[in-house]
């Protein structure tokens, strides 16, 4: 039964985030509910089971259909591929009690808020329902369901300064806490009784219970008793790393639950300040924040003063950033509409940690909660843990289809039973056990602890090296990858910049450079001044913190921050400035020290940061730093340099980072916190360029040289100027020296809805260009060049450079760069393009957090299995949204990324690659191994079968205990092989080259089976009743002719033990036993394989040494003639003869199993000229395009312009990859 979505039935939840549900409405019927209930008993349980398993049918089974409105349990669908259901019940919340009159209900009606809009008349109750830990409320005017626990998005800024400003009446407060619930992130340690439940009923372990019944029905007990132990073992371990992360998880936010805090109560219009504990905190409180660190329990809208927090839990780096109070400006745009990208520098977020306070006028710090509970950032990081997004990887679905495969297997085997044994006249109860029976031979229980012990070893391997996952699934997967995305600062640089020179600028002419660390310390003036104080550096137990670029270009001023209380400056009141003074070191000044009044925090979206600073008994100035190019055009253009975009590419060129810097005098008797940051950065004087040097990590070229010889594509992602990360690329080795690159730009068309896109080969710098920087220093480039946005176009003559860059491009020797700008334009206009731009594209410059994360998904879409590599930082969205996020940071916020190194290097990807292949072809090997062991005994017994006869108790045991078992746990055990090869291992079961293996090697087996079986019935000593005649000679047993009737077979794996004949014995039974079992370890041997993904098998001593001890035992029991052993065994004696021809069979089945493997299924030149042969192409959607684009001689348009249709495609939903919409950019859907 599948859902139609009627009208009112069907809705969706979350739309357009990334936990997108759809929602249908049921109402429970009686009658239904009974026959349901009636069902259980009947089914012993087992329709219960169905419907844990299956929660969509326990609903279309027990209710009816109706609207969401009437509806008393809804089904959820998550939206993706996987299309998971899950089960809701509708709650009642009761305000009754706190609305006791109609004349304080007005207090919450007349409110245009969710609170008002849930409160159903006359009832005055709220309908709910809780998903992933968030509350959602049925509005009885938008008919729809919406989450609560956070402030309406539609407040304007002025509003909130209004509406919030001086605090919520007691009446609010008790309807939004009731309504909203408590603001805690409760992650409670779940109890044992309850994982062992959830991890018993896995459909695994039920068939497993199925599975030692039915052997305990035989008196099988021994292998039972095993799996039971292995089974048990199993369990424990998972409920023991279970609990283990629960409680993990609860210590990581059992902090934050329970803080002391003071807000503040509007009291018939007065307002007074509360303690209280912050679990009783509702959106729309009004916070006072104290002097002294605290721990945020909620997100909050700063609303007066300044805070220093740090946000190293979110953010990965512990680098103190400002928070600024929200503006009351004064329109009609919500709140964070107004303040586009940078609305994250006024809100304090949960988790995070304030340092430090500074108070404005009013005397006090205070925040507005903005969302309490699971809804804030650090809730949306547990929830992300809590409910990880599932995975789909072909092994996995594959899987799945394997274990269908073998079930249908199972299933002709038990009608082939059925028959025999019921034409035979056998009881019904015996019929029905052995038909059974062949399910548990046919499908393999220990088939999934198998593959988990691959995993687990691979886990301890990687964490050996430093390497630790939070989600093992994930490892196999890692031997896929093919496409990795770095970050660039941190990752592939040093983390830190070191200064290298200052650029000055005076009338509109650069000066000579300054040089450090210098021997003449730098004059004061403008630029020294920029450099004193714009920035955001605090001090923080006695240590200068900030950003790194900050930290270095402070320092060489030799000034030091005097952090101490309240510095009085003129004409602004008491105000809590940060004042910059000389230091002991610092040359001679004329000012005794100059005051930091306001701060316009750096921000991604504009890419600078400005202060507003007061020399003590002087003017304010305004000063800006940030990425030159933006600078420059906040600039009057009469004070920027000519020759200001040929020096800028002559240091970015070289790989420096260039940071500009401009300042402007303010007009006297203007509060700095009255200008808006447009008026503050406008107009602006021009002042130098500040160069820092980005080293290349020591370790960064090899690993790269490495990816790019394994054919594992590398691609740069970062927030740096678009030519120095161009430069970074080649130096690394990213860009080779002989390809071209080519600079991909896209702008809007002012005054219309169209785009255009131009494609522009970079200048190549010449080696006679620069022939070291200090000559450089006073040339300019050569040749007159066009320059568009600070990159130069070729001008060579137009034949050397037509027909240079057709070879380059020809042989597809060339990468696209662009910036975070030109994709977004590029994803909004030139939808169609963007496949082909990312199939070439290396460079992805000044991006966002965002588009980080939507890069990544673009690139999955292609059909790339993509790794991301970053620092933490802006990287959080891109590292949980890629199929193998790596994480450089030991931060909290590294526990969204699936991989962390403890070791800050791109060393651990390669790592990881060789791991992750190795942990996928041991995966195969163990379910190639799986289904050959469990086919050879599935074929031994159907061959006995035909005689009514059967392997006995011990037989099955040395099989699936001693043989079997053994092997799955130690198979594991070889590492990954050291060097990367250029191509990937297979990633789907159902490759040919695997369905080649196993088809063969079953017939191998069924083969030599079946030979044995009809050859030893040929030879002259055989005999039906006496199973003693081939051996009368040298033994000298009691004659024991029983009948073949007279078998009797009490049960296939009867308990009968002891010296007596209980009826497995036959010469079939000995010889399909023993070429079986033998046949066992030859597929082990022939399917371990070594090179090119793992080390050699040899290495793995502990396998080999098994397999040695196994097959000795084997051949010991082929040869030895110990009565109480046979007799325990249910062999009977052979002639030597026919021992050393089961030997023969044996060594014959090994050499054609061996060459078939060596020689066609690992023979990799051999299917690749198959593929060309049959024309077979890869399916991935960039394989297709990349034969596309090889036939397009158009392909890439160089100096060309196109335009886009006037109708942009809306990239709202595309663009925020990351799953931490509270936390992370938004720039992109404004």
């Amino acid at each position: 039964m599948g859902e139609n979505p009627a009208k009112n039935h069907y809705a969706q939840l979350n739309q357009g985030e990334e936990n997108e549900m759809e929602i249908f409405g049921y109402k429970t019927q009686g009658c239904r509910k009974a026959l349901c209930i009636a069902g259980y008993f009947l089914s012993c349980g087992a329709l219960l089971l169905l419907f844990y398993w299956k929660p969509e049918w326990d609903v279309w089974a027990n209710c009816i259909r109706c609207s969401l409105e009437e509806a008393d349990v809804v089904l959820l669908r998550t939206t993706d591929e996987f299309r998971i259901y899950s089960r809701k019940t509708v709650t009642w919340i009761s305000v009754s009690a706190l609305i006791q009159s109609r004349l304080n209900y007005p207090a919450t009606a007349v409110e245009d808020s969710i609170f008002s809009k849930a409160i159903m008349k006359p009832s005055l109750q709220v309908k709910s329902i809780q998903v992933q830990r968030i509350r959602y409320v049925w509005n009885i005017y938008a008919k729809q369901f919406q989450k609560v626990g956070a402030l309406e998005d539609h407040h304007t800024c002025s509003a909130i300064h209004a509406k919030f400003g001086s605090g919520l009446t007691c009446n609010e407060w008790n309807v939004r806490k009731v309504i909203c619930g408590p603001n805690t992130i409760d992650v409670p340690v779940i109890p044992i009784w309850k994982l062992l439940i959830k991890e018993v009923l896995n459909p695994f372990y039920v068939f497993q219970l199925f599975s030692v019944c039915l052997w305990f029905a035989e008196d099988y007990m021994e292998y039972a008793t095993a799996i039971i132990i292995m089974s048990l073992l199993s369990i424990f371990l998972t409920v023991y790393d279970l609990r283990q992360q629960s409680v993990k998880l609860h210590r990581l936010v059992e902090s934050h639950n329970n803080i002391m805090v003071t807000v503040c109560r509007n009291k018939e219009g007065d307002s007074c300040f509360q303690e209280l504990e912050s679990h009783h905190l509702v959106p729309g409180d009004m916070l006072v924040l104290k002097e002294g660190k605290t721990l945020l329990p909620c997100d909050a809208i700063l609303i007066s003063g300044q805070c220093i927090v740090n946000e190293s839990m979110l953010t990965g780096e512990s680098i103190p950033v400002t928070k600024t109070h929200l503006p009351q400006a004064d329109n009609f745009k919500p709140w964070r509409m107004h303040c586009a990208e940078d609305y994250k520098k006024h809100v304090l977020f949960c988790g995070t940690e304030v340092i430090q306070t500074k108070a404005d006028d009013t005397g006090v710090v205070k925040a507005v909660v903005l969302r309490t509970g699971f809804n804030t950032a650090k809730g949306d990081l547990m929830r992300s843990i809590l409910y990880p997004k599932p995975m789909n990887f072909k092994l996995y679905r594959d899987a799945l289809r394997f274990l269908m495969c073998l079930i249908a297997f199972a299933a002709i085997g038990m009608i082939y039973t059925v028959c025999v044994f019921a034409l035979n006249g056998e009881e019904a109860g015996e019929v029905v056990k052995k038909s059974l029976d062949v399910i548990t031979i046919a499908v393999p229980p220990a088939l999934p602890a198998a593959l988990t012990t691959g995993i687990i070893y691979t886990q301890r391997r990687l964490k050996k090296k430093g390497i630790f996952c939070i989600s093992p699934q994930r490892i196999n997967m890692c031997g896929q990858l093919n496409l990795i995305c770095f970050d660039k600062t941190g990752t592939l640089t040093e983390d830190g910049l070191d200064l290298w020179g200052l650029l000055p600028c005076e009338r509109n002419c650069f000066q000579d450079i300054h040089s450090f660390p210098a021997d003449h310390s730098l004059p004061w003036g403008p630029v020294f001044r920029a450099m004193a104080v714009c920035h955001s550096l605090i001090v923080w137990e006695g240590k200068i913190q900030g950003d790194p670029l900050d930290v270095k270009m402070f320092e060489a001023t030799n000034w030091v921050i005097d952090d101490s209380s309240g510095h009085q400056i003129e004409g602004q009141g008491s105000t809590h400035a940060t004042v910059v003074r000389p230091g002991p070191k610092a040359s001679s000044a004329p000012v005794e020290g100059v005051a930091i009044l306001h701060q316009f925090p750096f921000s991604s979206a504009l890419q600078r940061m400005s202060v507003i600073a007061q020399e003590i008994g002087g003017e304010q100035q305004v000063f800006t730093k940030g990425a030159p190019e933006m600078v420059a055009m906040l600039c009057r253009a009469e004070t920027v340099p000519l020759n200001f975009e040929s020096k800028l590419l002559l240091y970015t060129a070289q790989g420096f980072r260039v940071i500009g810097l401009a300042c402007k005098s303010l007009q006297a008797g203007k509060q700095s916190t009255d200008l808006t940051r447009e008026e503050v950065e406008s107009d602006l004087t021009f002042l130098g360029l500040l160069i820092m040097e980005n080293r290349l990590k020591r370790e960064t070229k090899p690993v790269l040289e490495e990816l790019s010889a394994a054919r594992i594509r590398s691609v740069m992602v970062t927030g740096d100027n678009i030519q120095t990360a161009v430069t970074v690329a080649k130096n690394a080795g990213m860009i080779s020296p002989t390809n071209r690159v080519i600079l991909v730009e896209a702008n809007k068309i002012p005054g219309s809805f169209s785009a255009s896109i131009t494609w522009k080969p970079l200048e190549k710098n010449k080696p006679e260009d620069y022939r070291g920087l200090a000559k450089a220093m006073g040339l300019e480039p050569r040749s007159p060049r066009v320059f568009t946005s600070a990159l130069p176009v070729e001008d060579d003559s137009p034949p050397t450079t037509e027909r240079r860059i057709g070879l380059a491009l020809a042989s597809g020797q060339y990468h696209f760069a662009m910036s975070g700008k030109s994709y977004q334009i590029v994803a909004q206009h030139f939808r169609h393009l963007l496949p082909k731009l990312l199939l070439n594209g290396t460079v992805f410059a000044r991006m966002s957090p965002g588009q980080k994360s939507s890069l990544v998904e673009e690139f999955q879409k292609l059909d790339y299995f993509v790794g991301m590599c970053g620092d933490g930082a802006n990287d959080c969205g891109a590292l949980k949204v890629a199929h193998a996020g790596i994480s450089l940071s030991e931060q909290e916020a590294s526990v969204a990324s699936p991989f962390t190194s403890r070791t800050p290097s791109i060393a651990c990807v390669p790592e990881l690659i060789r791991e992750g292949r190795a942990a996928l072809v041991t995966s195969f090997c163990m379910f190639k191994y799986m289904a050959l062991y469990s086919t050879i005994q599935y074929l031994g017994v159907l061959l006995l079968y035909w005689q009514l006869n059967a392997f006995g108790n011990y037989q099955f045991l040395f099989q699936d205990l001693a043989i079997t078992t053994v092997i799955g746990v130690t198979m594991s055990f070889t590492g990954a092989y050291p060097k990367l090869v250029p191509y990937r291992p297979p990633s789907q079961l159902i490759s040919p080259p695997l369905l080649l293996s196993v088809v063969l090697n079953i017939l191998f087996s069924l083969s030599m089976q079946v030979f044995g079986f009809v050859v030893v019935q040929e030879q002259p000593w055989y005999s039906k009743t006496d199973i003693h005649s081939a051996c009368l000679s040298v033994n000298n047993h009691v004659e024991n002719s029983s009948s073949i009737s007279s078998l009797g077979l009490r049960g296939m794996r009867d308990g009968a033990h002891g010296q007596t004949d209980n009826g497995y014995k036959s010469y079939e039974n000995t010889t399909v036993w023993l070429l079986s079992t033998i046949n066992c370890l030859i597929v082990a041997l022939v399917f371990s394989k070594g090179r090119p993904f793992r080390q050699p098998i040899y290495t793995n001593y502990v396998f080999i040494l098994v397999l040695i001890g196994q097959l000795g035992v084997c051949l010991f029991l082929v040869f030895a003639d110990i009565d109480d052993l046979y007799s325990k065994m249910d062999l009977v004696c052979t002639p030597t003869t026919w021992r050393i021809s089961m030997v023969i069979m044996l060594a014959v089945t090994l050499a054609a199993s061996f060459l078939v493997e060596e020689a066609v299924i690992e023979n990799r030149p051999l299917w690749l000229l198959l593929k060309k042969t049959f024309r077979y192409h890869s399916k991935s959607h960039y394989k297709r395009l990349q034969r596309v684009l090889e036939q397009d001689s158009a392909w890439p348009p160089l100096n060309e312009t196109f335009f886009s249709d006037s109708v942009a495609i809306s990239v709202e939903g595309s663009m925020g990859g990351h799953s931490n919409p509270t936390f992370d950019s938004n720039e992109d859907t404004l």
